[in-house]
């Protein structure tokens, strides 16, 4: 199936690992031009070798929470790439967890700093280069945790939860400019963020890794239905589609690649 992505050039933020390098991956073999843009350089530059051998794949570092590396970024993708296509906003932390009275203002204020402001930022800067060219993609990742919170994850959940309701309002702003934003809300993926939970669920509970996983499916996520974490390709699958052609009249939705862990309709 082509999905017109050839020569479409793809900036992905958190894009060293997770779903942000499986989508980079998909969109590469469907011909588009990916920029990764993260904030370990040693990672991306590790993950840019790799992808090489799959296509025009260049890295920039950056912290996203600053706007002038944000727009340092945004420089150095145009002057190698010259034009910018699509957006897809992977780039997040877990933040503080815990008892909602024991999170200070300070852990509030870096959650909210890397996982909301940071998406207002790399929006800001990429939606008038694809006002340029009169179309465009931009693709959020949100989570599960935006419409079915839980309470030892608030910042993280609130976050979340602007996310997606920025994206239907960015959604609203642009779409007669060509741009269709879109939101994607994984749930349980096996990527490093959620390998360093599961790695501290079993010190905590003194189990093997495989076992962190099987109790928390049990019993911190009983409707996921296909009871096993996510795969990264999985969501990059959506995502890929997201950025398309043939997503021409899907604007302002919102994905569900949570193997059904969320409850309700």
């Amino acid at each position: 199936m082509d999905l017109g992505l050839k020569n479409k050039v793809a900036v992905i933020t958190g894009g060293d690992s997770g779903m942000g390098k499986a989508t980079a991956e998909r969109l590469l073999k469907e011909g588009a031009k990916v920029a990764l843009i993260d904030k370990t350089q040693e990672e991306l530059e590790k993950t840019v070798k790799h992808l090489k051998s799959l296509g025009d794949v260049f890295g920039t570092q950056a912290d996203l929470t600053h706007l002038a590396e944000v727009e340092s970024a945004k420089q150095q993708v145009l002057q190698h790439y010259g034009k910018v296509h699509i957006l897809m906003h992977a780039a997040g932390i877990t933040g503080a967890t815990g008892d909602f009275l024991d999170i200070c203002d300070e852990d509030w204020e870096k959650t909210i700093a890397v996982d909301l402001m940071a998406t207002v930022r790399v929006c800001r800067a990429f939606i008038p280069v694809m006002q340029a060219e009169q179309w465009g993609r931009i693709v959020l990742v949100t989570s599960e945790d935006a419409i079915q919170p839980y309470t030892d994850e608030m910042p993280y959940c609130a976050c979340k939860a602007a996310v997606l309701n920025f994206a239907k309002n960015l959604s609203k702003a642009y779409a007669q400019d060509g741009i269709l934003v879109n939101s994607v809300s994984p749930a349980f993926i096996a990527t490093p963020m959620t390998d360093a939970m599961m790695e501290q669920r079993a010190e905590k509970l003194d189990v093997n890794f495989d076992e962190a996983i099987a109790s928390f499916l049990k019993e911190k996520r009983p409707h996921l239905e296909l009871k096993r974490r996510g795969k990264p390709q999985e969501v990059a699958a959506v995502i890929a589609f997201l950025c398309s052609e043939l997503s021409s009249f899907v604007v302002g939705a919102n994905y569900r690649v949570d193997g059904g862990s969320v409850a309700t309709i």
